[in-house]
């Protein structure tokens, strides 16, 4: 990173699938996908990231991304000693417009005079956003985390539990305690925020809530809805909405 920059940018385009395996840098990073979604799982957590939403990490945290669908990872980072931004655990941030052209426009060459002060404008504008259905907890048993896995990998998976734990070579009242210790969801809730998860991911692209509700596994319509609504409060329409308000607003 150049002397006078706080923020570094690189971009990436990954395809469907294609991932970075854990790893640590110094520098605290946003990771943000101008389009596509990607994924970032920390230690027992996973995030689901449309473009509205992008990841504060901090510096020195092990992490992995991965892309949902063929995306573009703009990785953002910032030095923890000159930034004045410090959460010191992971946060999801909105992306507002604003943000997005700043971020935009500090991959390109500029004057360090314009360059300070384009940092210092997209530093202010980033605010951490509020919301359901942001991140997963994940199971740290090596059972529950393989029968997570399958679940993550389709979510439309109508294998019950006595199935799952089969596959995993456990037991069904094995599996079901690890999950409520590692979680603190029961099996149902773990599976029914993991739906959801990927669920962010279709509906951030614009298909139908019909057809979203059949990729993530739910028989109607209007099961995924009241499933949506029972997790966040609202239906997947007012949730887009509130969430792009939010963005606008941190402009």
């Amino acid at each position: 990173m150049a002397d006078e920059k706080t923020i570094g940018l690189e971009r990436f385009e990954m395809a469907r699938g294609q991932s970075f395996r854990h790893h640590v840098h110094g520098e605290h990073q946003l990771a943000w996908a101008s389009t596509g979604v990607v994924t970032v799982d920390i230690q027992d957590r996973c995030w689901v990231l449309p473009p509205h939403l992008a990841l504060w990490i901090p510096g020195g945290v092990r992490h992995a991304t991965a892309a949902l669908r063929e995306s573009v990872l703009q990785g953002v980072y910032l030095d923890p000693v000159s930034c004045p931004l410090a959460w010191p655990r992971p946060t999801v941030l909105a992306v507002s417009p604003l943000a997005r052209h700043l971020i935009g426009y500090l991959a390109g060459e500029l004057a360090p005079g314009v360059r300070t002060h384009a940092e210092a404008v997209l530093l202010e504008v980033l605010r951490p956003a509020d919301g359901a259905v942001f991140e997963l907890p994940l199971p740290a048993d090596p059972r529950a985390r393989e029968a997570a896995a399958l679940l993550l990998e389709d979510p439309a998976d109508q294998r019950g539990l006595a199935e799952l734990a089969y596959a995993v070579g456990s037991s069904a009242r094995t599996l079901l305690r690890l999950f409520l210790a590692d979680t603190g969801l029961t099996f149902t809730q773990w599976r029914t925020h993991a739906r959801l998860q990927a669920a962010l991911a279709h509906l951030a692209e614009g298909e139908p809530v019909g057809r979203v509700a059949e990729r993530v596994g739910y028989a109607t319509p209007s099961a995924f809805v009241a499933a949506f609504r029972r997790v966040t409060g609202c239906t997947p329409a007012a949730y887009f909405a509130r969430s792009r308000e939010r963005a606008d607003r941190a402009a």
